[in-house]
């Protein structure tokens, strides 16, 4: 008999978190912690942390120290235990991705001045992707640049090379639709 008791001591052992698993659970959330310190206040706000979790936050954007810096995260991390992670893993979760998009838009743009640098066809290809663009502005603008570059080939910063990145950035924004803004009611039509 008392093997079988043993046995369901085991099992009842078992079913708990192991102390390395808590350990993992709170490192995950100091974690969580220093990518909330990377969000601006703007993205913080709308979380609705608990007071004394904004102040450790705001605390700690001030602390230049390496080991106050540290103490602080822990502190964040235990004031997270008590916190439902998941709206603010959403949270830093979409910030990352915000400046992924931003990022990945700019190298398209460093792209297509590059090939329109380089290659006569790319003038057409870049017209046909991006409708409406203002022909005349773009052709002169990879006439001016292309003169720059022939001018000075070790320099790329000319005032036509800037001009056109911003002109190709621009359509690149047009072309591209806006990123989902958060959801408003609408007026009712009877209004």
């Amino acid at each position: 008999m008392s093997h079988q008791q043993d046995d369901i001591q085991d099992d009842d052992f078992y079913d708990r978190p192991s102390k390395s698993q808590k350990k993992r659970d709170m490192h995950e959330l100091q974690s969580l912690g220093e990518d909330l310190l990377a969000l601006p206040a703007s993205r913080i706000e709308p979380l609705d942390l608990p007071e004394i979790l904004r102040d450790a936050i705001r605390d700690a954007k001030k602390i230049s120290n390496f080991e106050g810096k540290r103490r602080q995260m822990q502190y964040i991390g235990k004031l997270m235990r008590k916190v439902d992670p998941e709206p603010i893993k959403e949270a830093v979760a979409a910030f990352k991705l915000g400046h992924a998009q931003d990022s990945l838009a700019l190298h398209q743009s460093e792209r297509w001045r590059e090939r329109l640098l380089a290659e006569d066809g790319a003038l057409q290809d870049f017209i046909a992707e991006h409708a409406g663009t203002d022909i005349q502005q773009l052709r002169s603008l990879v006439r001016a640049a292309r003169k720059d570059a022939a001018n000075a080939p070790e320099q790329r910063s000319g005032r036509a090379f800037r001009e056109l990145f911003q002109f190709i950035k621009a359509a690149q924004q047009q072309k591209q639709p806006p990123r989902a803004a958060p959801e408003e009611d609408e007026p009712d039509d009877d209004e």
